[in-house]
């Protein structure tokens, strides 16, 4: 009678841990001679991680993020263009705290995607909450909003509520002018409130011909992005294509204007 009471109350109390690990913990407890005190903080301290440990899966299943990639993972030495002082210092997330922005900008291939992922699975593990996006989704996904008159509903649940809000593949594909204005707004209000991790293969001097050629609109979400930000414009060769080439699919010959080219074999 006393164990079905105590599985009743685990689980109106929502006590999961302490349910499964009660006997573990009493067994320890009669073994060590705790004082009550004690094995009662041990159960405790046990629902407590068990919780936490849900919470990081729960975030990290609805962050969108896909995939984990790690800091660890990321080959330093294969991209001299990106200082592992900076990313370091990223990695303790204190620029979340101040709802700074973390900008990656740089070809196609040298690891933006890697790092800004890495640095997403991060924050599920702080149990901050996370949204990934691609650019061209997120615009879709506001549209859609919009035409079915949910855009405010939308952008809180989905773009404001996130901690921290990821945008992958800027520039990747070109955006009309409804969506350059929504783009902008998920910038503008979201400026000083929370990070933006953004990623894009353009530099800002071309970000107006990739929002319909508007000078003004792409110069207003600049101006909001890099006020408070962490740039890291990362230099060097397509990890994708030097893995090519190491397995000897595609091969490095001369052009004439210098340098290499890559030719499949």
């Amino acid at each position: 009678m006393t164990q079905e009471r105590l599985d009743h109350l685990c689980q109106r109390l929502s006590l999961k841990a302490v349910m499964d690990e009660l006997d573990h913990h009493t067994q320890q407890a009669a073994k060590e001679q705790m004082a009550y005190s004690d094995f009662l903080l041990r159960l405790l301290e046990s629902e407590l991680q068990s919780r936490q440990e849900r919470s990081k899966r729960t975030l990290l299943r609805t962050s969108g993020l896909g995939m984990v990639k790690t800091l660890e993972q990321f080959d330093f030495a294969a991209t001299p263009g990106v200082s592992r002082t900076q990313v370091e210092e990223l990695s303790t997330l204190r620029f979340v705290e101040r709802c700074e922005n973390v900008l990656l900008l740089g070809p196609s291939g040298v690891g933006k995607t890697h790092l800004a992922l890495a640095l997403g699975y991060l924050c599920t593990q702080a149990r901050l909450r996370t949204r990934f996006l691609t650019a061209a989704d997120l615009v879709m996904q506001l549209k859609s909003a919009t035409a079915q008159g949910r855009y405010e509903t939308y952008l809180k649940q989905n773009i404001l509520s996130p901690k921290v809000l990821i945008i992958d593949e800027v520039g990747y594909l070109p955006i009309d002018r409804e969506g350059a204005n929504l783009f902008f707004q998920v910038i503008s209000r979201r400026y000083e409130k929370g990070s933006i991790i953004l990623t894009s293969n353009l530099p800002f001097a071309r970000w107006e011909e990739l929002f319909s050629g508007d000078r003004a609109i792409a110069a207003a979400m600049i101006d909001r992005l890099l006020h408070h930000s962490h740039v890291l414009s990362i230099q060097g060769e397509s990890y994708r294509l030097r893995e090519k080439v190491r397995s000897g699919v595609i091969r490095p010959t001369p052009y004439e204007g210098g340098g290499l080219e890559r030719k499949v074999v």
